[in-house]
Formats: C-alpha cells, structure tokens, sequence
C-alpha cells in the first residue's frame, strides 16, 4: 500500500462486520476486454459490472465495478475461482495485482484469479483527496483544512459505501461472471468484507482464506494495544540482539524521547531526501507516530527503524524522512489508498463504537494522533452511524493466517473471529507481521487448502521463515 503524504499521518491503521442482503434483477453479463495494469506483465481480462449506488432504489442510479481476471494456466480450469479482496479500507484489488506472482501463484495453475476493486476504490469510482508536493511540508492545522475542504467538495453519496454495499456487489459480480460458488481471499480490511460477505450470502462461498484477520468486533481506530506490543516486541528482539543492542544500546529511551519532542514538534532544516535541496519542515507528533507505526507492519522495514530512531536521536534526521516519504509518494494518482472511501467507511462503521472506556483500554502514543483527529473528520462526512449486528456463525471452512509481529491484526482478532465460524484453523507465523499469504511456503498452503478445504493442513513450514537481521548502519541490514 501507498497512501500519500497528505494522509500519511492518518492511514497508518489499516485493517478490519457484515448483515443480510436483499433480491435485485439478475444482472447482464458484461464485455471482457483484454487489459494490462501496472505490477504484472500478464495478459489479463478486464470487465465493468454494473450495479446499484443504492440498493435500497435499484433503478436509479448506477456505479461501475471493476473486475480484473487472471485466467487459470491449465485448461479446463476448476469452477470455483477466487476473489481477492483488497485492505484498507480504501486499496483496490488492481492495487495488489502483483500478488499474482507472489501469494497466488500457486492457485492460478487450477483456478481463476478474480481481483475486485471494492466500490469508491481503483478504477470503480474511487473516492480520493488531492495529493500535492506541498503537503509535505504542511503544517497539522493546514493538513487538517485540507482534507476537510476535500470531503466538502467531493459530490458523492458517502453514506451508500458501506461493507454490506460492497459485500451486494461482490454477489453481483459473481453472478454477472456465470459462476456458481466461489472462494474468498481477503487481507486486512478485505478479512472483514469476506466474512460480510460469507454471512449475507452463505450458499455463494465455498471456502475463506483470511489473512490479518479482523474480528468482528473491531474498530478500526481503536489499535492501540497491538500496535504497542509490535513496538515493544521489536525493543526486546534488539537488546536480545547482540549487533543491535551494541549499536542501540538505550534504544527505548531515544525513542521516547523523540516521541517527546515531536509531540511538541520538531523544526527541521535538512536536505531533501528526494531532491537534496534545503528544506525546512516541521514533524509533528501525529507524523512521527503514523511513520512509527507504518514501519511496523512489515518485519523487514520494523528491523531497520532502531537505526532510524538512532540517527534521528543524533541529529540526522534524513533517514527518517525519507522512509515517512514513502507513505506520502506524491507522484501520481495510480494506486495508493481511497482515502475518502476509507473515511466513509470507519466513520459509519467503527467511529460509533469508539466509547471512552474502549479508547482509554487501546490508548497508545503510536495510534492516539489516528483516533483523536477522527471524530472531527467524521463530523464532515456526516454519514449515519450502520448499527453493529451481532455476528452469525459462517459455515464455510476457513483458513485463518496471523503474524505474530501483526500490529493492526494481531492473532487475537482471528481468534475472536473464529469464535463465528464452524470450521475454521488458525495458524499463527512467528516471524511475519501484517501479511503471510506471500512468504515462505503459504502459496503452496493456499493451494492445497483450497483444493481440499476439509483435509488436514500442514503448516508447520511457515515457522522456518527466519527473522530479518537488524540493520545497524547506513550500508543496510546485515547479511
């Protein structure tokens, strides 16, 4: 994922609720057109479904879903393809193409691969923000008039971009496409659509593979807790590290003392890190804390921040900015997170629940700036509060993938999600933070579980995927 600096501070939680679903006409079979999109060199196909902006008023107005097949290699593919489904919310399944050849390269032998982007995201309608050079260098209060003076001029309905619409559309789209049953592959924010959708449409889903998986329960901002242990988690492997606890041996207090700082703001003077001309810039807490807690979501990139804590504690500061910069990427509108259909989304369905006992049990300095700027947001949005539904138990198999280091999903938020589902097995990788399905041996996992979703699975090899090295210098992580 990419959000742009504008938002940067404010979609470092990515992640994870669903109810019954009315009758509409059964929809027209749409044209497949050949297509490229950016991450793979394969030829893929490419189609628009059309469905209802509200379904509650089918005839009226009409929004485009688009839908990206990658074709099974082996004729005579079987009939159950698998539909992947995106996080965020806000990312779209033409954002995570490149998957093809990573995650799902092992299931594509048998099986089509269906990507779809979720509506308000990608090339269906996506809801978005502006994004400019200068936001970079913005004050928190310019950032804040920003994005409020984006969600008073967008036209869109924002109420109708909720998870059950979008769980709607992915039934229109299965029977736009002419398939019978289907499988389910979400991460993150997609594990919450996924089992919306199970549970509207149980006689549509053969199987599930959820990956980061979102209880049923959770509120999006409130992530205070997980997002803690992966830090202090880090803070233990480093002093248990003989290399990097040489080379950072007080790496718990620098970093709460930049916390400090930034909390009352850090006034820069550096060279740019993109183009090394001078720049002044001021850091704000919110900035410092939503870079922290991006870094996390990834063991590899987690393993590199006790430099960057060090070298920002000494002065140097470039390469702390540089690696926030990469949340912020300015350069172009492709890809990169829906930020107006994120808001739409949490403000209807997670925000409500946001009680002052929930906060002060989740409060965290790397999640506070998140959740305290949300409420003011949302009051500019002004969609009405979806009621929570008691969750109903999903019958489908399921295969239910953590890791340990997860600091949005953490495997407890599998284990509560499980507690609804009949058949459903857990495996938690020691080693992996947001996202197992890419690494190790998952894909070939993904296959043989959904070949045989019944049988028994042996995951034991995702515990051989080893810990990334630390990095202790500018040269880059050890060997």
């Amino acid at each position: 994922m990419k959000p742009r600096f504008i938002l940067s501070s404010l979609l470092a939680l990515l992640c994870a609720a669903g109810t019954a679903a009315g009758a509409t006409p059964e929809p027209a079979r749409p044209a497949a057109r050949g297509c490229h999109l950016p991450g793979t060199e394969d030829a893929l196909r490419c189609f628009a479904v059309s469905v209802p902006l509200d379904y509650a008023k089918p005839g009226n107005a009409k929004l485009n879903i688009h839908v990206t097949i990658a074709p099974a290699f082996r004729e005579g593919a079987r009939p159950d393809p698998l539909f992947v489904l995106a996080g965020g919310p806000g990312q779209a399944g033409s954002d995570v193409i490149m998957t093809l050849n990573t995650a799902f390269k092992r299931v594509r032998a048998t099986r089509d691969i269906v990507f779809i982007d979720q509506r308000g995201t990608g090339l269906s309608g996506k809801l978005d923000c502006e994004s400019r050079p200068e936001h970079e260098t913005m004050s928190e209060a310019e950032q804040e008039a920003e994005i409020h003076r984006c969600i008073k001029s967008s036209r869109a309905p924002f109420s109708a971009y909720t998870t059950l619409n979008a769980a709607r559309d992915l039934e229109q789209v299965r029977r736009a496409l002419g398939y019978q049953k289907v499988n389910v592959w979400g991460g993150s924010y997609g594990t919450r659509l996924g089992q919306a959708y199970a549970r509207a449409y149980p006689a549509s889903v053969r199987a599930l593979v959820l990956d980061g998986v979102a209880a049923p329960d959770q509120v999006i901002p409130a992530g205070g807790r997980d997002g803690q242990a992966a830090l202090d988690k880090l803070f233990e492997h480093c002093a248990k590290d003989a290399g990097c606890h040489k080379a950072y041996p007080n790496l718990r207090a620098e970093f709460d003392s930049l916390a400090a700082r930034a909390d009352a703001g850090i006034k820069l003077s550096i060279a740019d890190p993109r183009t090394a001309q001078p720049v002044n810039l001021t850091l704000s807490g919110a900035r410092f804390a939503g870079t922290v807690h991006s870094i996390l979501y990834s063991p590899a990139d987690a393993r590199r921040l006790p430099f960057l804590i060090h070298s920002a504690y000494q002065g140097r500061w470039e390469p702390f900015i540089a690696r926030q910069n990469l949340m912020g990427d300015f350069a172009g509108d492709e890809g990169g997170m829906a930020f107006l259909l994120h808001l739409a989304v949490v403000c209807a369905e997670d925000v409500p629940r946001m009680t002052a006992s929930l906060m002060k049990d989740e409060d965290a300095l790397i999640t506070r700036p998140w959740a305290g700027r949300m409420p003011a947001m949302c009051k500019s949005m002004n969609v009405p509060a979806v009621p929570y539904v008691a969750p109903s138990m999903i019958e489908a198999p399921a295969l239910l993938l953590s890791g340990a280091l997860d600091p949005v999903t953490a495997p407890r938020r599998a284990e509560a999600a499980a507690r609804y589902m009949r058949s459903a097995r857990h495996v938690v990788v020691p080693n992996v933070g947001h996202g197992v399905s890419q690494l190790g041996c998952a894909p070939r996992l993904l296959r043989e579980f959904l070949d045989k979703p019944g049988a028994a699975l042996d995951a034991k090899c995702l515990s051989e995927i080893p810990p990334p090295t630390f990095q202790l210098g500018s040269a880059g992580p050890q060997p």
